[in-house]
């Protein structure tokens, strides 16, 4: 192997389906990365609409990405997964292509339903189709693979929806999302090489439609993947009003932080992710991040004690360094505890279940957590760092409960007092 295909293999998954998955995730990311810049100042000046409208439709969008999530997945494993992506590509490219049309509140509405439910169909259906290519032992690398990619391709949407707000025009607006839509198609269309997952066809007597939500193990996991995921709204939201409340660091370090996060996932989320192999090590992985995020927890407090700006800074640059770590061990335990304890005629549903952790976490996380943070102070930074700590530690039981009624019997596993004394 050349140097140079040695850092192939570094940056890129393997060359075929895993490859293509990956430009296909990198294509709908920089979509993704504009969307997220760019929506609320489209929504408000493009479309006309008022800050309470957007925020209730958006709401009530994601409720619905959130209720519909498990029976697009059982949909994907019934009709075969690759064919479900490249449809949900599709109406993902055609809901985001309506936003450049609609002019109403109750048409911003239904257009919004549909961009959340495909976008949830559609995570849990490219789940589903890497459960089917790729070999139970490769699934969380490949994962990782894909989980660098997105946050790369998010960067360059990111850059283009600044070039958009620079401009602060309705044309610039709408050559973003008209460039969000196509990256879908582009997404579909990357989709359509890999090759084809069988569908399931038989199905057993007396088995609900929807076993996942009989599956109370799976459900408690998919509950504390949830909260865990709760760290998302931290750097995006909670960490600019407590820096700009609560310390004397510069305005500019709210944009290092998101750099340090991007830089972060794409750079080391592959290598992170070797070490989880089976569910005793992403159990390991789980309860590494829920101590990562609590030092980082305890470092965001540090950053209110008075210090200048330098100071202030480089705490909070640590403070983001360690939430980054956090995330990469989440992610990583988090892929394989997902993939692994769920049936492997169920991958679409299963994902399409545990796939609602992001919508709960950006539905309650808010409120919640800059209620604790800012009403609180440090003490509430604390507050939060322990509860994803205890979370974590509670992961391990949970796992071995879901693997107990698996027919492959339990999984050793450390005990809870060892698993929290680590």
């Amino acid at each position: 192997m050349t140097d140079t295909d040695r850092r192939t293999s570094r940056l890129l998954p393997p060359a075929g389906a895993p490859r293509n998955l990956a430009f296909a995730q990198l294509a709908n990311s920089v979509g993704d990365g504009a969307f997220i810049v760019t929506s609320a100042l489209f929504f408000t000046r493009v479309v006309g609409l008022s800050t309470a409208q957007v925020g209730l439709g958006l709401t009530i969008a994601w409720l619905v990405g959130f209720l519909t999530g498990v029976p697009l997945g059982n949909l994907a494993d019934r009709k075969g997964p690759r064919g479900v992506a490249i449809l949900l590509a599709l109406s993902t490219s055609a809901s985001v292509a309506s936003f450049l049309f609609v002019r109403s509140f109750p048409l911003f509405v239904i257009a919004a339903v549909a961009y959340a439910s495909s976008q949830t169909g559609l995570t849990a259906a490219r789940q589903a189709l890497l459960a089917g290519l790729v070999e139970p032992a490769e699934r969380t690398r490949i994962r990782a693979f894909l989980q660098s990619t997105t946050n790369a391709g998010l960067a360059v949407g990111a850059a283009m929806g600044g070039v958009a707000l620079r401009f602060d025009t309705a044309p610039a607006y709408l050559t973003v999302f008209a460039i969000d839509a196509a990256s879908f198609l582009v997404a579909a269309a990357l989709v359509h090489r890999v090759p084809a997952v069988a569908a399931v066809t038989v199905r057993v007597v007396g088995e609900p439609r929807l076993a996942v939500l009989r599956d109370r193990p799976y459900a408690v996991l998919a509950l504390l993947n949830a909260v865990m995921l709760m760290f998302m709204p931290l750097l995006s939201l909670v960490a600019p009003l407590w820096i700009v409340e609560r310390t004397n660091a510069p305005g500019w370090v709210v944009a290092s932080l998101l750099i340090i996060n991007t830089i972060g996932v794409t750079l080391f989320q592959v290598r992170i992710a070797r070490s989880v192999t089976d569910l005793r090590t992403a159990t390991r992985s789980v309860r590494f991040a829920g101590v990562a995020m609590l030092a980082a927890c305890g470092v965001f407090a540090l950053s209110a004690l008075g210090l200048g700006p330098a100071g202030a800074a480089a705490v909070l640059a640590v403070a983001a360094a360690l939430l980054t770590l956090g995330e990469m061990k989440l992610a990583s335990g988090a892929w394989e505890i997902s993939f692994g304890l769920a049936p492997v005629d169920k991958q679409g549903q299963y994902q399409g279940f545990f796939g609602t952790g992001p919508a709960v976490a950006r539905m309650l996380g808010p409120a919640l957590l800059t209620t604790l943070v800012l009403g609180w102070g440090p003490v509430g930074w604390i507050v939060v760092g322990a509860l994803f700590l205890g979370t974590s530690c509670a992961t391990g039981p949970a796992v071995r409960w879901a693997a107990r009624t698996r027919s492959a019997g339990p999984v050793v596993q450390p005990s809870l007092v060892e698993e929290c004394a680590a």
